[in-house]
């Protein structure tokens, strides 16, 4: 029988939609679970042989909307890859706008949203069985979106905030999309500030507090987020 803890397939292939938005504090652990990591740049590599792998791909954040394909055409191709991966049931994690991409693939509706939800702030963590959550509980995450979506169907909500309900679901122990971001890291927050002005400006967000709250909450998410992907990781069929 082929042990989850030695999975055949090493390598974990991570989309990335910006430059600073990378697998943050997740490299180390899955490092530590003996996974390479290879990055796909979105708009620019062809990411059909991270969509057709076997193994796990992450699909990361960016700021654009999946329902911008006018502007930016390569979504087409991704969207349709990931339909395809999510057919197959391939083993995928989408974090921010990769949890919108993959609602969107499964045919669930993503919109702008009510209100930007930037900063750091406990969920409530869905009381489901097996939840790969449950670290986060009592923990706070970072939010930084403004779109969001419906809980695509047959998902298992796992967790929910205050301004909006769908923050992650599951299909299966194969699929998770987090809306927030488990994978900041305390060390590299500054790039989000400075990459992301723009928008913090213009949503009258204060940086300071920002900076404030990330040295107050970002050690214990880094822990916490170990146990969420050691559980993910502990169920994948690789």
């Amino acid at each position: 029988m082929q042990s989850t803890h030695l999975p055949l397939n090493k390598t974990i292939y991570a989309i990335q939609h910006l430059a600073f938005e990378d697998l943050g504090s997740l490299e180390d652990i899955f490092h530590q679970h003996g996974f390479r990591i290879r990055y796909f740049e979105a708009g620019i590599d062809d990411l059909s042989p991270a969509l057709a792998y076997d193994g796990l791909t992450v699909i990361l954040g960016g700021p654009i909307g999946v329902y911008e394909q006018e502007d930016y055409p390569f979504l087409i191709n991704e969207i349709a890859g990931l339909k395809q991966r999510l057919a197959q049931n391939k083993p995928t994690l989408g974090i921010c706008l990769g949890a919108q991409l993959i609602a969107h693939a499964l045919g669930a509706k993503v919109y702008a949203g009510h209100e930007k939800e930037i900063g750091w702030s406990e969920l409530s963590i869905a009381e489901v069985e097996n939840n790969p959550l449950a670290a986060l509980k009592d923990t706070a995450v970072l939010h930084w979106h403004g779109d969001t979506f419906d809980l695509p169907e047959h998902a298992t909500l796992l967790a929910s905030s205050r301004l909006y309900p769908n923050q992650a679901f599951a299909i299966g122990k194969q699929i998770l999309g987090l809306q927030f971001h488990i994978e900041v890291a305390q060390d590299s927050l500054e790039s989000w500030l400075i990459g992301h002005t723009c928008e913090l400006r213009h949503a009258g967000i204060a940086i300071p507090p920002l900076r404030q709250d990330n040295l107050k909450y970002a050690a214990k998410l880094e822990h916490a987020a170990q146990a969420v992907i050691h559980e993910f990781l502990k169920n994948l069929n690789l």
